[in-house]
């Protein structure tokens, strides 16, 4: 529901803290199963970069801003997702991610570039 760690811990009665540890946990283990998975993807696949990361205080923004954790996301309509943290998002970069994940002769591939 994208609720903050804030919001939860008020509807929770709970402390911030607890509740940002919980969540923690939870996208450690979402990563956890991700990178157990094996399974490479076919059919119509989404594939989108993302920058996370503080927010912008002074300078440059989106691509070039500081602090900012590169991600690839791979989403299978109506299946799973991939995700994973990329040093940048040149066609260096993400074409082994795509390549490694993606049976490219049996897919539809989506992207904004």
């Amino acid at each position: 529901l994208d609720i903050p760690a804030s919001k939860t811990a008020l509807l929770t009665n709970t402390n911030r803290n607890t509740v940002n540890r919980l969540y923690n946990l939870l996208r450690e283990y979402v990563v956890s199963l991700g990178l157990t998975e094996q399974e490479k993807f076919t059919g119509e696949v989404e594939i989108d970069e993302s920058y996370f990361g503080a927010k912008r205080v002074r300078g440059k923004k989106g691509r070039g801003a500081k602090g900012k954790t590169p991600v690839i996301g791979l989403l299978k309509r109506q299946g799973k997702v991939f995700t994973k943290v990329v040093n940048n998002c040149s066609k260096a970069e993400l074409m082994p991610v795509i390549r490694g994940k993606v049976i490219e002769e049996d897919s539809l591939i989506y992207t904004d570039g």
